[in-house]
């Protein structure tokens, strides 16, 4: 059985991929999700732990899922910093996926409109329709987009309290149809990564 390492850099990424994995591979595939004290501690500890993958994909069905925000970084440079320390690791390429979310982990919230409708009743279920919402990869920043949206409605004082939002949004995600480019591209990714030598 191929079992699945996934780093993240914050507890709403877990929760959101603790539910989402499933859908998307299957329930024959093993996973963890190890989450982080942020960006700057997952990119730190990120080396020493890749060296580890790659002892033990001589004798295990491993695989490897690198998950961060692109925040205001370029995203090609962020990716490419993660791919360079994966080989320098010794973890061949065939066996890691890096993938960068455009912008924050919120845009895929704000691809699934019905899901958000479904977790917060109030949002109109027309939202991507709006400009600001017309592309959930490219709204500023999405954890201040959903934020915004979500004291509109009512649903918040202060601010987006981000796992809580995760888990309420994710069990609702149709991971066939978000419009998020950036989910798009971590979802077929992770199906790839799967069938690999199998």
């Amino acid at each position: 059985m191929i079992h699945v390492e996934i780093l993240v850099e914050e507890p709403s990424a877990e929760a959101v991929l603790k539910t989402l994995v499933p859908k998307i591979v299957g329930e024959d595939v093993s996973f963890a999700v190890r989450r982080f004290q942020g960006k700057q501690d997952l990119l730190k500890r990120l080396p020493g732990i890749l060296r580890g993958f790659a002892a033990r994909i001589a004798w295990e069905a491993l695989r490897v899922v690198v998950l961060i925000d692109r925040d205001a970084q370029d995203c090609r440079e962020l990716k490419r910093h993660l791919v360079a320390a994966s080989e320098e690791a010794g973890l061949p390429s065939e066996f890691v996926l890096h993938r960068v979310v455009i912008d924050e982990l919120e845009s895929w919230f704000l691809g699934d409109v019905p899901a958000l409708c479904e977790a917060y009743d109030r949002v109109p279920k027309d939202l991507a329709k709006q400009a600001r919402y017309r592309d959930p990869d490219d709204t500023g920043k999405a954890s201040r987009a959903l934020e915004d949206l979500l004291r509109s409605k009512g649903y918040l004082r202060d601010r987006l309290p981000k796992v809580a939002a995760a888990e309420a949004i994710a069990p609702h995600m149709d991971i066939e149809n978000n419009r998020s480019k950036s989910f798009q591209v971590f979802r077929d990714g992770l199906r790839r990564l799967v069938k690999e030598g199998n």
